[in-house]
């Protein structure tokens, strides 16, 4: 139920700053599946705060469109240029962030996007990242190493390719 659209849209209405990152229960975050210009690769970050690898993303900061978030996130986090973004929701994830330091844990509800690579993909690792990589999708369905919605998005990616 946690990533169900219901609980997405319970969220969405129960507060108006639910776009916030201040918002102390949590709050809504916009990502990117990276996808190269053949649709084989996806384009990971090694988060450098959570010491995983993840697709791009980041907090909406007040912005209620979160297509805009995936995609303003992606180009930050990467540097890339020429990125187009489809306006279709293609996954959704809840999930915990722990407290750290200064900050409490809380939820992020992100939403994530597709988002294509049409030009260069020679990246730029940014201040968030210990690294970025391109990274086949296919093999991603089967590791046991990578984040459970991350295959979720690799399984989700190669059925919708193949229609």
């Amino acid at each position: 139920m946690a990533n169900s659209a219901a609980t997405f849209l319970a969220f969405l209405e129960s507060s108006s700053e639910v776009f916030h990152r201040h918002h102390g229960p949590g709050h809504f975050t916009g990502s990117a599946w990276l996808v190269s210009a053949d649709g084989e690769r996806v384009l990971l970050t090694h988060h450098r705060k959570l010491d995983r690898w993840l697709q791009l993303g980041g907090h909406a900061d007040g912005d209620s469109n979160l297509s805009a978030v995936a995609l303003r996130e992606a180009q930050e986090e990467s540097g890339l240029a020429d990125l187009q973004v489809d306006p279709r929701i293609f996954d959704i994830d809840r999930h915990w962030i722990p407290a750290r330091a200064h900050e409490p844990g809380h939820w992020h509800f992100d939403v994530r996007y597709v988002v294509r690579a049409t030009g260069s993909e020679r990246f730029a690792v940014g201040d968030e990242s210990l690294a970025l990589a391109w990274v086949p999708i296919a093999p991603l369905v089967g590791d046991p190493a990578i984040e459970p919605s991350l295959r979720r998005m690799a399984r989700r990616w190669l059925a919708q390719e193949r229609r």
